[in-house]
């Protein structure tokens, strides 16, 4: 029997999201995940975390092992992955504590191990509607029910890090009518997309990126800034993470594992 059925990366500052865990170590053939996975039951359900940057927060988002951590996902039945993350703002209307359900991504990292299929096996994955359209239904849902401030949709631009952006930088990626900035949600979401899972992001807005700083009532992101803001709103992230398993139907009805079966080439 499969130990979890949906799976929750955590972001910066949210390493506290189960109680009566039981931890187990998983190996992959893509190295050692981020940390120990936690199993436990949530609404009912099995649930693994893993943090993704390792429960000290000890990997950099470009030293994260993505692969391995979407593996040892596979690896103990999850079908769906909940990737909650602490993002910046690139437009005025998209404020700090608000949540933004990811629907598009623009990839602006290098280097980073980003897919399963490297040979000789081949597969051409659509990304076309990177995230599982599904989750995110469900979650407008919940997040109206709960009366937490967001948005239904937003492409998220994702930097190589860990540097924070140049202002020029910033003003070009808002200018380009982006919504949020992050650092971890690639090759995320697509290695679940190869592996034929659902992907679910929430970007919780911890600031504004440097590129709006220009205007005197915002100023420069900071690291210590992004974890205080991630900190008072943890609470209401934990409540609407449980809340949305708690509403997931037991089978899926979206494409998700479709589109990745199709992507396979035979030889």
């Amino acid at each position: 029997m499969a130990e979890a059925e949906i799976g929750v990366f955590g972001g910066s500052g949210f390493y506290q999201f189960l109680e009566g865990v039981r931890e187990v170590t998983v190996d992959t053939p893509y190295g050692a995940p981020s940390d120990r996975v936690a199993l436990a039951e949530v609404a009912g359900r099995k649930v693994a975390f893993l943090p993704r940057h390792g429960r000290a927060h000890q990997l950099p988002p470009h030293a994260i092992n993505y692969r391995a951590n979407l593996w040892a996902m596979k690896e103990l039945g999850v079908t769906r992955i909940i990737g909650p993350c602490a993002a910046g703002s690139l437009q005025p209307h998209v404020h700090p504590g608000d949540f933004v359900l990811c629907d598009q991504f623009v990839d602006r990292t290098t280097g980073r191990k980003d897919t399963y299929f490297d040979g000789p096996v081949v597969a051409h994955i659509s990304t076309a509607d990177p995230y599982c359209p599904e989750l995110r239904e469900i979650a407008w849902a919940r997040m109206q029910e709960l009366g937490l401030p967001g948005h239904r949709q937003g492409t998220v631009v994702v930097i190589q890090g860990p540097r924070f952006s140049t202002r020029a930088e910033s003003r070009w990626f808002s200018q380009l009518g982006w919504e949020v900035i992050n650092m971890t949600q690639y090759p995320e979401v697509v290695l679940a997309r190869e592996l034929g899972m659902c992907y679910l992001n929430i970007s919780l807005i911890t600031d504004y990126d440097v590129g709006l700083a220009d205007r005197p009532d915002i100023k420069p992101v900071t690291h210590e800034e992004v974890l205080r803001v991630f900190a008072q709103n943890n609470e209401r992230l934990r409540t609407l993470l449980v809340d949305i398993i708690a509403h997931l139907p037991p089978e899926r009805g979206c494409p998700c594992a479709e589109i990745s079966r199709q992507a396979r080439l035979s030889s």
